[in-house]
């Protein structure tokens, strides 16, 4: 069944119409001025489990969370082709570990591990996953944590893979950071209330030291925020499809450029 829709996807491209919207899709991106491009852009990759069940009937779920995986493999590529300097893809939120029996979080968090895998073994772009590893398996945890020690040291668009990511966990792990870097310096609670700025919070967060995401892309029709980003998305400008995640095009990814490019920012102003 993979392997046919592997091909499928393969024929399409190769398809006149295939090819005629790989010509759009580059006519699009050139007109757009690269001045104008987010420096960050974050994709909530929604719609896999929709997905398998239109798609591969009577087929397990893991079956659409493959043809996700294999979609976010092209987003990345995409974005460095256009240049994007910050990519934040969530894959798993914390919500799925009370929704989602055991059975289907184990074979997601293997096609997530195996994705992360091929990213970092590309060699290309330093790969920081980010989340609530607590609640994650301990081997599937430190397989994390060891793609973030092996690609720091590259020179490429980042990519933040959020896995069992919550925003209320993020913000969370924050204040504990924060709390726990005063307590090293011998400041009082008294003290650090007077003084505690939103800057020193920020850099607390799991993407410390980066910009915040310009765009945010939410697909399967969804819009709302789901917690994602809560803090960092303040001021950032979203776009949202209808397209099924795995179902999400090229064409769809240069259309949300364009949109954000024609935006004009006011930061709250």
């Amino acid at each position: 069944m993979v392997r046919a829709l592997r091909v499928r996807e393969w024929l399409d491209r190769l398809h006149p119409a295939g090819l005629l919207y790989s010509t759009y899709e580059h006519r699009l991106l050139a007109e757009i001025d690269p001045r104008r491009l987010p420096r960050h852009v974050a994709v909530l990759a929604d719609g896999n489990r929709r997905w398998a069940r239109l798609n591969a009937p009577g087929q397990p779920l893991v079956t659409g969370y493959r043809a996700g995986a294999r979609k976010l493999r092209e987003f990345v590529e995409w974005c460095d082709e256009a240049g994007i300097r910050v990519v934040t893809l969530w894959v798993l939120s914390t919500d799925n570990f009370g929704r989602t029996t055991d059975e289907e979080v184990e074979p997601l968090l293997e096609v997530i591990e195996q994705m992360v895998a091929d990213l970092v073994d590309a060699g290309r772009w330093p790969v920081k996953p980010v989340g609530a590893f607590d609640l994650l398996p301990e081997v599937t945890a430190e397989r994390l944590r060891v793609a973030d020690q092996e690609t720091r040291h590259i020179e490429g668009m980042h990519i933040n893979i959020a896995v069992s990511y919550g925003g209320r966990h993020e913000l969370r792990d924050a204040v504990r950071s924060l709390l726990a870097d005063h307590a090293r310096r011998g400041t009082s609670i008294e003290q650090l209330a007077r003084t505690l700025e939103i800057d020193e919070i920020a850099e607390h967060l799991y993407t410390s030291g980066q910009p915040d995401p310009d765009l945010i892309i939410r697909t399967s029709g969804e819009q709302r925020m789901s917690g994602f980003l809560m803090w960092q998305s303040a001021h950032s400008e979203f776009w949202f499809c209808d397209a099924l995640w795995p179902d999400f095009r090229k064409v769809d990814f240069v259309r949300a450029l364009r949109s954000y490019a024609s935006r004009e920012r006011r930061f709250g102003r």
